[in-house]
């Protein structure tokens, strides 16, 4: 039984077992995967926009229902309502945040994607961001579904962070 099943199957296949793919499938596929990558990007490009304009509503779409945000300080292990609840106050002051991508790299397999990005900002310098994002909905629409926001702190520099860090607060 298992062997008709796996003959029916060869059977099925339009290449060949130990040919090359076929060009234009390979073709096909990589492009589904620039638009998906692309897709992605416009959602993180979409959430920093967003957050620079203050724009609380747009900002909190772009994340999943069960997103989780990470920030730099240790204690910043935020669900969405969490996160929700400490940036809404800023946002309807219309105080936002803004870090401007330099730098992206990001990577999608099928309805997942992950990322990394160099982040400028105006008072912290040079900052990192990487998470995951997946598709949601009928539609596929990409969501981020963990945000990592850290320091990007030169080696050279680490021992003297990490000494600040560890300092007793006076």
């Amino acid at each position: 039984m298992i062997l008709a099943l796996l003959a029916a199957l060869a059977l099925q296949s339009s290449t060949p077992p130990g040919a090359p793919p076929d060009p234009a499938s390979v073709q096909a596929d990589s492009a589904a995967r620039g638009r998906a990558a692309h897709g992605a990007a416009a959602t993180l490009d979409r959430m920093h926009a967003a957050a620079s304009r203050a724009d609380g509503a747009v900002y909190f779409d772009q994340f999943a229902p069960d997103a989780r945000f990470i920030g730099t300080d240790n204690t910043e292990r935020w669900g969405l309502a969490q996160f929700r609840a400490y940036a809404e106050p800023f946002f309807a002051q219309g105080k936002g945040w803004t870090y401007r991508p330099r730098q992206r790299s990001l990577t999608v397999s099928d309805d997942l994607a992950w990322f990394d990005e160099l982040l400028d900002n105006d008072a912290y310098g040079a900052l990192r961001g990487s998470g995951v994002l997946s598709r949601h909905g009928p539609d596929g629409v990409w969501k981020i579904e963990q945000y990592v926001l850290s320091f990007a702190v030169p080696n050279d520099k680490a021992r003297a962070v990490v000494g600040l860090i560890a300092a007793p607060i006076p």
